[in-house]
């Protein structure tokens, strides 16, 4: 068999599982690393996320009182998703955690901050990590490809898309790219799948995800599942494909995302019958979407106060929705009912009996009473971010064959792998995302520097 290029690590898809799991394999100087991107135009997931990463037990942590560790981290998501049987691999990502967290400050100059602010349900300490401007995802991003492109050893290549695996006798020996629309073969020691996941293929969803059918799609094009087609055709095993990110804090008409935060704030949701329906703090975000989804035409209101608009606009995610003008402020309640289209009296009732309890600084909430004017306001719809279902890895990234054993020289991660939140979108918990990402990214590349190179200097 005849190539066209040769290194050791060929990488498909430059996102955070990608960057990282190059950047951790090139610790071998002597190993030459390719990362195929498809489009750094059109972007990657991890680029249009709040860029919150999940650990537990980090000098962050440590510094600002909060007593967490990766096990008690490990806990919580597999209770939120139900899922034994992924216990080995969440708690290898949750050890991970940290170390790449700290890594990212110390070695990359990332600029890491515990979100003391970022409550989240399912999560019993603070433990998101987020840059100290807020500025999301992209900035990760940018700082693990200004990584990238310093390290001597690894050649990133954009408008490269994958095209399909290259394998002899049952082993994984290299990847097909689209060079220029021309199709190159080359051969690697090792491959790394670490492409998107497939919500952007309308017949993927229809088939494995069809509860998320009218949902607005907030993911990027790129999309598409073709890693996963490609270790299905090498007899890969995959797992929860029914999974997907969801999100209940989708503004429709901007396709913008409101701060998360704020019902731990104490924010109120109603129908559009002016009526509370939901336990605004009991459910992720995830989760919450599909509450939306079966509210009458799958919309309802979120109704919060100057306190809690002051924190949650530290949020980037809350700034884009400032600039597309996808909430408004209200002085009065007629003013509040007319302009979001809700029956006054109702939603006077509404307002009149409901208290804002904060949980995002105390577990068991302070009460700060009833909300008070001027009120902020957005309406909200489910929307779909990425699926969770993908090919089935053991602890290491590699990627097992549905017959049993792994498939020799492959490896998969981000959304080309099976996620960690369990079957459906309910067992989402906020930072499981990257935490994949990230966690088997750098699982993967220490694993390759170890056993392909020499070892690191």
């Amino acid at each position: 068999m005849t190539f066209d290029d040769e290194v050791d690590v060929a990488v498909i898809g430059g996102g955070a599982c990608g960057l990282v799991a190059a950047l951790r394999a090139a610790r071998a100087r002597d190993l030459v690393v390719a990362v195929y991107e498809k489009s750094v135009r059109d972007g990657c997931n991890t680029r249009f996320s709040s860029g919150s990463l999940a650990a537990g037990g980090t000098r962050h942590q440590r510094a600002a009182g909060v007593d967490d560790s990766p096990e008690r981290h490990a806990r919580d998501i597999l209770a939120v998703s139900g899922d034994a049987a992924s216990a080995p691999i969440v708690h290898a990502l949750c050890r991970a955690a940290p170390r790449y967290v700290e890594w990212l400050a110390d070695e990359l100059g990332h600029p890491v901050e515990l979100g003391r602010d970022m409550a989240r349900s399912g999560q019993s300490v603070p433990r998101l990590h987020t840059d100290t401007g807020r500025a999301g995802g992209a900035r990760l991003v940018r700082t693990l490809r200004d990584a990238v492109a310093a390290a001597p050893n690894i050649a990133f290549v954009d408008e490269t898309p994958g095209a399909g695996l290259v394998a002899e006798d049952g082993r994984v020996t290299g990847v097909e790219v689209l060079e220029n629309g021309v199709r190159r073969r080359v051969h690697a020691r090792a491959v790394v799948l670490a492409a998107d996941g497939f919500a952007a293929n309308a017949a993927m969803m229809a088939e494995h995800c069809p509860d998320a059918r009218g949902a607005f799609y907030g993911g990027v094009s790129t999309s598409t599942g073709d890693a996963i087609g490609w270790g299905l055709g090498l007899g890969a095993a995959v797992r929860n494909m029914g999974a997907f990110l969801g999100h209940g804090m989708v503004v429709p008409g901007h396709g913008t995302r409101l701060n998360p935060v704020l019902p731990f704030l104490g924010a109120l949701l109603v129908g559009t019958d002016g009526r509370r329906f939901a336990d605004e703090k009991a459910q992720g975000y995830s989760k919450l979407g599909r509450l939306i989804a079966a509210r009458p035409g799958g919309r309802a209101v979120l109704i919060w106060d100057e306190r809690m608009h002051e924190i949650a606009m530290h949020s980037e995610l809350m700034r884009e929705s400032a600039a597309a003008g996808a909430f408004s402020r209200h002085d009065t309640l007629a003013d509040l009912a007319a302009s979001l289209g809700l029956p006054p009296d109702a939603l006077a009732g509404t307002l009149g009996g409901f208290r804002a309890v904060s949980t995002e600084d105390d577990p068991r909430g302070v009460d700060h009473g009833p909300l008070r004017f001027p009120l902020y306001a957005g309406r909200v719809t489910h929307g779909v971010l990425t699926t969770q279902g993908g090919l089935l890895v053991d602890e290491t990234g590699r990627v097992l064959h549905r017959d049993g054993g792994t498939i020799g020289g492959l490896y998969a991660g981000g959304g080309s792998a099976c996620g960690i939140s369990g079957p459906s979108t309910e067992g989402y918990m906020s930072g499981n995302g990257l935490l994949a990402a990230l966690g088997f990214g750098w699982i993967i590349g220490d694993r390759l520097a170890a056993t392909l190179g020499p070892p690191p200097t």
